[in-house]
């Protein structure tokens, strides 16, 4: 980590105001290279990587490929590569999906969504962030009561590292608007009813006047697949 050790509730308030170029600068110029982004390629994550190409920064980038993304899904991967010439490296799970039927069964999703994200998420990203002092994520206060109270830095208790939030202040319609002035590669399938998309057995499309993260997991009462477990600010971080 750098030399001067971060004070996190001065950084996040300081940096709250901050556009998300800036917040990224910050992070790079304190914490490279033991910073890292991983990408799920939703929308928001088009928009982080687009900002991190464009401005040079010195940002590690990976994603979790699960095994059972959507075709849609590894075709963006590509493209992105090949837009910003930049390398977007594969974390993978240590059972592929044939492993882990011949171990626990056929489609866990569907018998225990939260061990296979756990199996197929939580647990490699854990191994992924070993090394690095800080990880950016792409997530937005108002996508879910659970992320309303993320700041734009904080500690990440569940990986034991910071967590930099680059985009939590921005809009559905802040991420779309910058998507279309700069022609950012985006997700096929969000014009076919999918708003926010994960692992193809466990993502719908999302009816008209339905959250946008309905078609997640649907009817089996889970919001998160537990990479993103947010705490309330301590009394310190909240002052």
């Amino acid at each position: 980590m750098a030399d001067a050790p971060i004070d996190v509730p001065a950084a996040a308030a300081e940096l709250e105001g901050a556009s998300a170029v800036d917040i990224l600068r910050w992070a790079s110029q304190r914490l490279a290279p033991k910073l890292t982004f991983a990408t799920g390629f939703g929308a928001e994550g088009c928009v982080i990587i687009d900002l991190i190409a464009k401005h040079h920064l010195p940002i590690d980038l990976f994603t979790l490929d699960t095994g059972v993304l959507f075709p849609e899904t590894y075709a963006l991967w590509r493209r992105l590569e090949d837009t910003y010439g930049v390398t977007i490296r594969p974390v993978r799970p240590a059972l592929s999906i044939d492993a882990q039927a011949a171990t626990l069964g056929p489609a866990l999703w569907t018998r225990d969504p939260d061990r296979c994200c756990d199996l197929r998420k939580v647990k490699p990203l854990r191994q992924a962030l070993t090394g690095f002092d800080a990880w950016i994520t792409a997530i937005r206060r108002e996508q879910t009561p659970e992320r309303a109270t993320a700041r734009v830095v904080e500690h990440d208790q569940k990986f034991g590292l910071l967590k930099i939030n680059p985009l939590v202040r921005w809009s559905h319609d802040d991420v779309w608007a910058h998507i279309y002035a700069n022609d950012v590669p985006y997700n096929e399938l969000h014009d076919q009813g999918f708003p926010s998309i994960g692992c193809q057995p466990c993502t719908s499309a999302v009816a008209p006047g339905e959250d946008a993260r309905a078609g997640r997991w649907r009817g089996a009462g889970k919001k998160e697949c537990g990479l993103h477990v947010i705490q309330p600010p301590s009394r310190d971080e909240a002052r």
